[in-house]
C-alpha cells in the first residue's frame, strides 16, 4: 500500500509513496455526547521519511510542509487545499480532500542511528468548512 500527498497553495507540495509510512483519519465527535454532536471535526496525521536527493533527484517536499507549519493565521496561505490518495496495487482505494486543511502539528526526528529523519504531519479541516471535505475511490468494478 502507498500514499500520495499533494498540497496547493501559495506553493505546491507533493510526496510521493517512497517518502510515506503512514496515513491515519479520524472523525473527531466529542466522546461525552449522547446524541450526534454537531460537534465534528476531522484529522489527518501524517508520517513518513526526510529523503536526501541521491543521483540528481530534488529533495523530497518535507520541507515545504515546515515552512507551511510556520504560516501565522492571519495569513489565508495557512489554509490550503490537501489531498491524500491511498493506492493498493497500483489502483487508487480512497481519495480524501480536504479543501481548507491547515497544520496543527509538524515535527521532524533526527537520529544518528536510522540513517534518514522523520517527519510528522497533523492536518484538520477548518471546522466551518467540514460539509467541503470529499471522499472518493474504490476498487475497479
Amino acid at each position: 500500500m502507498g500514499f500520495r500527498i499533494k498540497i496547493d497553495g501559495s506553493t505546491t507540495i507533493e510526496l510521493k509513496e517512497q517518502s510515506i509510512t503512514s496515513v491515519k483519519f479520524r472523525a473527531d465527535i466529542p466522546k461525552d455526547s449522547n446524541a450526534r454532536s454537531t460537534d465534528l471535526g476531522s484529522t489527518v496525521e501524517i508520517t513518513g521519511k526526510i529523503l536526501t536527493a541521491v543521483d540528481g533527484e530534488p529533495f523530497d517536499a518535507t520541507k515545504e510542509l515546515g515552512k507551511w507549519a510556520l504560516v501565522p493565521a492571519e495569513k489565508a496561505d495557512c489554509y490550503r487545499k490537501a489531498t491524500i490518495e491511498v493506492i493498493a496495487a497500483s489502483q487508487e482505494v480512497r481519495k480524501y480532500t480536504y479543501p481548507n486543511a491547515f497544520v496543527v502539528d509538524y515535527k521532524e526526528d533526527y537520529g544518528n542511528e536510522a540513517g534518514v529523519g522523520t517527519f510528522y504531519l497533523m492536518l484538520k479541516q477548518k471546522k466551518d468548512k467540514m460539509s467541503n471535505i470529499t471522499v472518493e475511490g474504490g476498487y475497479a468494478v
